[in-house]
Protein backbone atom coordinates (compact mmCIF):
# COMPACT_ATOMS: atom_id res chain seq x y z
CA UNK A 1 0.00 0.00 0.00
CA UNK A 2 2.71 2.23 0.84
CA UNK A 3 4.02 2.25 -2.54
CA UNK A 4 1.03 3.91 -3.76
CA UNK A 5 1.27 7.11 -1.94
CA UNK A 6 2.87 10.22 -3.06
CA UNK A 7 6.86 10.56 -2.15
CA UNK A 8 5.93 14.44 -0.60
CA UNK A 9 2.81 13.91 0.99
CA UNK A 10 2.05 10.34 2.78
CA UNK A 11 -1.59 9.40 4.05
CA UNK A 12 -2.98 7.65 6.57
CA UNK A 13 -6.33 6.95 8.91
CA UNK A 14 -7.71 5.70 11.92
CA UNK A 15 -10.03 3.64 12.34
CA UNK A 16 -12.64 4.60 15.40
CA UNK A 17 -13.43 1.26 17.35
CA UNK A 18 -17.52 0.69 17.62
CA UNK A 19 -18.27 3.74 15.35
CA UNK A 20 -20.79 2.11 13.07
CA UNK A 21 -20.83 0.01 10.23
CA UNK A 22 -20.02 0.87 6.59
CA UNK A 23 -23.37 2.23 4.91
CA UNK A 24 -21.31 3.09 1.38
CA UNK A 25 -24.95 1.53 -0.11
CA UNK A 26 -26.61 4.54 0.99
CA UNK A 27 -28.52 6.12 -1.43
CA UNK A 28 -30.61 9.54 -0.59
CA UNK A 29 -27.97 11.86 0.70
CA UNK A 30 -29.70 14.97 0.78
CA UNK A 31 -27.05 17.33 0.01
CA UNK A 32 -26.22 15.30 -3.59
CA UNK A 33 -27.00 18.20 -6.03
CA UNK A 34 -29.77 16.95 -7.95
CA UNK A 35 -28.50 16.96 -11.82
CA UNK A 36 -29.21 16.37 -15.22
CA UNK A 37 -27.08 14.33 -17.72
CA UNK A 38 -25.48 17.57 -19.57
CA UNK A 39 -24.69 18.91 -16.26
CA UNK A 40 -22.86 15.95 -14.12
CA UNK A 41 -19.16 14.96 -14.56
CA UNK A 42 -18.76 10.96 -15.94
CA UNK A 43 -18.80 10.25 -12.11
CA UNK A 44 -21.72 12.06 -11.38
CA UNK A 45 -20.34 14.76 -10.00
CA UNK A 46 -21.82 18.37 -10.30
CA UNK A 47 -19.67 19.97 -13.46
CA UNK A 48 -18.25 22.99 -11.79
CA UNK A 49 -14.79 25.17 -12.87
CA UNK A 50 -11.36 24.46 -10.96
CA UNK A 51 -10.43 27.18 -8.31
CA UNK A 52 -7.81 29.29 -8.64
CA UNK A 53 -4.73 28.39 -6.22
CA UNK A 54 -5.25 30.29 -3.31
CA UNK A 55 -1.74 32.28 -1.76
CA UNK A 56 0.73 30.79 0.46
CA UNK A 57 -0.86 30.59 3.79
CA UNK A 58 0.45 31.79 7.16
CA UNK A 59 -1.97 31.24 9.69
CA UNK A 60 -1.65 30.90 13.45
CA UNK A 61 -2.02 27.95 15.46
CA UNK A 62 -5.63 27.77 17.32
CA UNK A 63 -5.05 28.08 21.10
CA UNK A 64 -8.56 26.56 21.68
CA UNK A 65 -9.54 23.03 22.24
CA UNK A 66 -13.27 21.72 21.66
CA UNK A 67 -14.94 21.01 24.17
CA UNK A 68 -18.45 19.27 22.50
CA UNK A 69 -19.27 17.11 20.10
CA UNK A 70 -18.35 18.18 16.54
CA UNK A 71 -18.86 17.59 13.27
CA UNK A 72 -17.41 19.16 10.07
CA UNK A 73 -19.93 19.17 6.97
CA UNK A 74 -18.01 19.87 3.23
CA UNK A 75 -20.42 20.88 0.68
CA UNK A 76 -18.60 19.86 -2.53
CA UNK A 77 -19.77 19.42 -6.21
CA UNK A 78 -19.96 15.54 -5.42
CA UNK A 79 -22.72 16.09 -2.51
CA UNK A 80 -21.78 16.35 1.04
CA UNK A 81 -19.70 14.78 3.70
CA UNK A 82 -20.26 14.79 7.37
CA UNK A 83 -17.69 14.01 9.27
CA UNK A 84 -17.44 13.76 13.50
CA UNK A 85 -14.12 14.97 14.75
CA UNK A 86 -12.86 12.42 17.54
CA UNK A 87 -12.43 15.12 19.69
CA UNK A 88 -11.92 12.67 22.74
CA UNK A 89 -9.41 10.68 21.04
CA UNK A 90 -7.45 13.61 19.23
CA UNK A 91 -8.21 17.17 20.89
CA UNK A 92 -5.41 18.86 19.16
CA UNK A 93 -5.84 17.24 15.60
CA UNK A 94 -9.43 18.23 15.78
CA UNK A 95 -9.52 21.46 17.25
CA UNK A 96 -6.93 22.30 14.31
CA UNK A 97 -9.54 20.53 11.91
CA UNK A 98 -12.48 22.63 13.34
CA UNK A 99 -10.63 25.79 13.46
CA UNK A 100 -9.50 25.65 10.05
CA UNK A 101 -12.78 25.05 8.92
CA UNK A 102 -14.45 28.23 10.94
CA UNK A 103 -11.63 30.36 9.02
CA UNK A 104 -13.11 29.25 5.76
CA UNK A 105 -9.75 28.06 5.09
CA UNK A 106 -11.42 24.65 3.48
CA UNK A 107 -14.10 27.00 1.08
CA UNK A 108 -13.17 26.37 -2.40
CA UNK A 109 -10.31 23.74 -1.75
CA UNK A 110 -10.29 20.41 -3.98
CA UNK A 111 -9.50 16.92 -3.74
CA UNK A 112 -6.14 17.02 -5.46
CA UNK A 113 -5.64 13.32 -5.41
CA UNK A 114 -8.03 9.79 -5.83
CA UNK A 115 -6.47 6.64 -5.30
CA UNK A 116 -9.30 4.15 -5.95
CA UNK A 117 -9.71 1.58 -3.37
CA UNK A 118 -7.50 3.39 -0.56
CA UNK A 119 -7.85 7.04 -0.23
CA UNK A 120 -8.95 10.56 -1.74
CA UNK A 121 -7.10 13.91 0.01
CA UNK A 122 -8.05 17.16 -0.27
CA UNK A 123 -7.47 19.98 1.31
CA UNK A 124 -3.95 21.90 -0.27
CA UNK A 125 -4.83 25.61 -0.81
CA UNK A 126 -2.03 25.45 -3.83
CA UNK A 127 -4.06 22.16 -5.03
CA UNK A 128 -0.58 20.06 -5.71
CA UNK A 129 0.09 18.49 -2.49
CA UNK A 130 2.45 20.41 -1.20
CA UNK A 131 0.69 23.57 0.12
CA UNK A 132 -0.10 23.70 4.19
CA UNK A 133 -1.77 26.03 6.66
CA UNK A 134 1.89 27.33 7.56
CA UNK A 135 1.79 25.92 10.60
CA UNK A 136 1.84 22.31 12.35
CA UNK A 137 0.23 20.15 15.24
CA UNK A 138 1.68 17.17 16.23
CA UNK A 139 -0.33 14.59 18.31
CA UNK A 140 0.67 10.92 17.30
CA UNK A 141 -2.45 8.32 17.01
CA UNK A 142 -2.06 5.03 19.75
CA UNK A 143 -0.41 2.46 17.96
CA UNK A 144 -3.32 0.10 17.76
CA UNK A 145 -4.93 2.32 15.18
CA UNK A 146 -6.61 0.90 12.12
CA UNK A 147 -7.12 2.80 8.87
CA UNK A 148 -10.42 1.56 7.47
CA UNK A 149 -13.12 2.91 5.36
CA UNK A 150 -14.47 6.34 6.18
CA UNK A 151 -12.20 7.15 8.79
CA UNK A 152 -10.71 9.97 7.89
CA UNK A 153 -6.87 11.27 9.03
CA UNK A 154 -4.11 13.99 8.38
CA UNK A 155 -1.81 13.60 5.64
CA UNK A 156 2.19 14.25 6.15
CA UNK A 157 5.81 14.54 4.26
CA UNK A 158 7.77 11.19 4.89
CA UNK A 159 10.04 12.93 6.69
CA UNK A 160 7.96 14.07 9.49
CA UNK A 161 7.33 13.21 12.50
CA UNK A 162 4.61 10.28 13.00
CA UNK A 163 1.22 12.99 14.02
CA UNK A 164 2.37 15.78 12.25
CA UNK A 165 -0.26 17.60 10.06
CA UNK A 166 -1.04 21.03 8.62
CA UNK A 167 -4.19 21.19 6.50
CA UNK A 168 -4.81 18.18 3.75
CA UNK A 169 -6.45 15.16 4.88
CA UNK A 170 -7.57 12.10 3.46
CA UNK A 171 -11.10 9.82 3.80
CA UNK A 172 -9.83 5.90 3.68
CA UNK A 173 -12.12 4.12 0.86
CA UNK A 174 -10.37 0.65 1.20
CA UNK A 175 -11.90 -1.55 3.75
CA UNK A 176 -8.80 -1.34 5.42
CA UNK A 177 -6.25 0.59 4.00
CA UNK A 178 -3.14 -1.10 5.99
CA UNK A 179 -0.92 1.89 7.10
CA UNK A 180 1.17 2.19 9.82
CA UNK A 181 -0.51 4.44 13.16
CA UNK A 182 1.43 7.35 11.78
CA UNK A 183 -1.04 9.69 10.63
CA UNK A 184 -2.81 11.97 13.44
CA UNK A 185 -6.62 11.27 13.83
CA UNK A 186 -9.19 13.77 12.32
CA UNK A 187 -12.67 11.39 12.56
CA UNK A 188 -14.77 9.55 10.37
CA UNK A 189 -17.01 10.05 7.65
CA UNK A 190 -21.24 9.49 9.46
CA UNK A 191 -24.29 9.02 7.55
CA UNK A 192 -24.35 9.09 3.78
CA UNK A 193 -21.14 7.61 2.12
CA UNK A 194 -22.27 8.91 -1.62
CA UNK A 195 -20.29 11.59 -2.38
CA UNK A 196 -17.26 9.94 -1.42
CA UNK A 197 -18.33 7.52 -3.70
CA UNK A 198 -18.54 10.02 -6.70
CA UNK A 199 -15.34 11.52 -5.73
CA UNK A 200 -13.65 8.14 -5.82
CA UNK A 201 -15.06 6.98 -9.02
CA UNK A 202 -13.51 10.18 -10.73
CA UNK A 203 -11.26 9.35 -13.41
CA UNK A 204 -7.53 10.53 -12.97
CA UNK A 205 -4.16 11.08 -15.05
CA UNK A 206 -0.81 11.13 -13.66
CA UNK A 207 0.19 11.53 -10.14
CA UNK A 208 -3.82 10.84 -8.98
CA UNK A 209 -4.79 13.87 -10.11
CA UNK A 210 -8.80 14.00 -10.90
CA UNK A 211 -9.30 14.80 -14.60
CA UNK A 212 -12.08 16.53 -13.30
CA UNK A 213 -12.83 19.55 -10.96
CA UNK A 214 -13.85 18.21 -7.06
CA UNK A 215 -14.27 21.04 -5.13
CA UNK A 216 -14.57 21.48 -1.43
CA UNK A 217 -17.21 24.41 -1.45
CA UNK A 218 -17.93 24.99 1.85
CA UNK A 219 -16.85 23.89 5.22
CA UNK A 220 -19.37 24.40 7.92
CA UNK A 221 -18.73 23.22 11.66
CA UNK A 222 -21.34 21.79 14.01
CA UNK A 223 -21.02 21.84 18.14
CA UNK A 224 -23.34 19.93 20.22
Amino acid sequence: MLRRLAPLTVLLAVALSGCGSDDAKQSGDAGDAVTTASTTTTAGCRKVAAPSPKRVQRLSKPTTRLSAPTTVTLTTNCGRITIRLAVARAPKTTSSFASLARRGFYDNLTFHRVVPGFVVQGGDPLGTGLGGSGYKVVERPPASTVYTRRVVAMAKAANEAAGTSGSQFFIVTAENAELPADYALVGRVVGSYSAVAKIEATPTAAGDRPTEPLVIERATVTSG
